[in-house]
């Protein structure tokens, strides 16, 4: 990890909007994180090593850059737009950030040749949920390849309509690919899950564009209506939340408009990165399937449990808590249904050290223990 990285280790926020435009909106987000945006080019090795050199010189790569632009623009304009103020605002090249925005889509389509295991798993989360009597809560691990250390910021973006969300956003990608939520009650967080190579359609809609749509979802079945339409190319597993009605659905997606919905209950809910009810043909992940074993075993009878569970480190290859050298826990996030607030944990979440606490409904921030970062 370089020193750059290290410098900003509390995570700024930008609040951003209404815009007269999305492209504006993107500019101005662009403009904001130049240095975090600029700084994860220069470091994010699937980049380097992969995505770019498959863009440069393979012949496939043309046409499925093209193919994912054009259904993506034609389908969802307005985020296509703000992906090229983002762009412009950051000075960087419009390719880089489609390559990072698209890099689920394309990276099956690079040769294996190309690819070094040691940074071909770009992310992984962990998260445990539950809706009793007694508590109703969403926890969840942000964890990424380690080059994204540094290179992420909350936007707080209101629109003209005036819905607001709150979004954790990776660096040069659409808001958000990791987790947020809106004005309207609603949240969600991700996992990412592996169908095998002949589950994914080319040229598909990108995830990063479903769940920046999601950010604008004005209820729990305007939400399921975007993904049930949304035409994926990989799929995904979405946690939908929606702390009105206290109701927490594991979304699991494929392409082809393939979708399974299990409703979160009374019996705790474990999530890595597999498909656990869709019947989709995956990519073996043995990470996943040892975070899984391990969360079987331990208690979640409170919320202090699930980030016991979320802090755990007791397998040495495959922590359910990561902390390097490849796979790192960026934070932690809880959502709670009752309290309708969202928490942000740096470092274990065993340790409990809460940077942001946001009133979710409100979109307002009820605790901020992060310094604000210069420029």
């Amino acid at each position: 990890m370089d020193s750059s990285s290290m410098e900003e280790k509390t995570l700024p926020m930008f609040e951003v909007g209404p815009c007269e435009d999305a492209y504006h909106l993107g500019f101005l987000i662009g403009q904001r994180f130049s240095k975090q945006i600029r700084s994860r080019l220069a470091t994010d090795l699937i980049l380097q090593n992969q995505l770019r050199p498959f863009a440069q010189t393979h012949p496939q790569s043309q046409p499925l850059i093209k193919a994912l632009s054009d259904a993506n623009q034609n389908k969802l304009p307005r985020y296509w737009d703000e992906l090229l103020g983002t762009a412009e605002g950051s000075g960087v090249s419009v390719l880089d950030l489609i390559l990072l925005n698209f890099r689920k889509e394309i990276l099956p389509f690079v040769p294996n040749t190309a690819k070094n295991s040691k940074v071909d798993t770009a992310d992984d989360c962990s998260d445990v949920l539950v809706v009793s009597d007694s508590m109703a809560v969403a926890a969840h691990n942000e964890d990424a390849n380690v080059a994204l250390v540094g290179h992420t910021y909350l936007i707080r973006a209101t629109l003209s309509n005036g819905l607001s969300f709150t979004a954790y956003t990776y660096a040069g990608e659409l808001p958000s690919c990791a987790f947020g939520f809106n004005n309207h009650g609603l949240a969600f967080t991700l996992n990412s899950v592996p169908p095998t190579e002949d589950e994914i359609v080319a040229g598909g809609i990108g995830r990063n564009f479903i769940s920046r749509d999601l950010l604008e979802a004005i209820s729990m079945d305007d939400a399921l209506t975007r993904i049930h339409s949304s035409e994926a190319s990989v799929g995904h597993s979405y946690n939908l939340i929606d702390t009105r009605a206290r109701r927490i659905l594991n979304v699991e997606t494929a392409s082809r408009n393939r979708v399974s919905v299990r409703e979160v209950g009374e019996i705790p809910f474990f999530h890595a990165n597999m498909y656990l009810h869709l019947q989709v043909q995956q990519v073996h992940d043995e990470n996943s399937l040892s975070r899984q074993k391990r969360a079987a075993l331990l208690p979640k009878e409170s919320k202090t449990d699930f980030l016991s569970l979320l802090g755990d480190t007791d397998n040495a290859k495959y922590p359910i808590y990561m902390a390097g050298p490849i796979l790192y826990t960026l934070c932690t996030t809880v959502v709670d249904l009752d309290e309708q607030t969202l928490s942000i944990i740096e470092g274990n979440p065993k340790e409990g050290q809460v940077t942001h606490v946001f009133l979710i409904s409100e979109n307002s921030i009820l605790h901020n223990r992060s310094v604000p970062h210069p420029g």
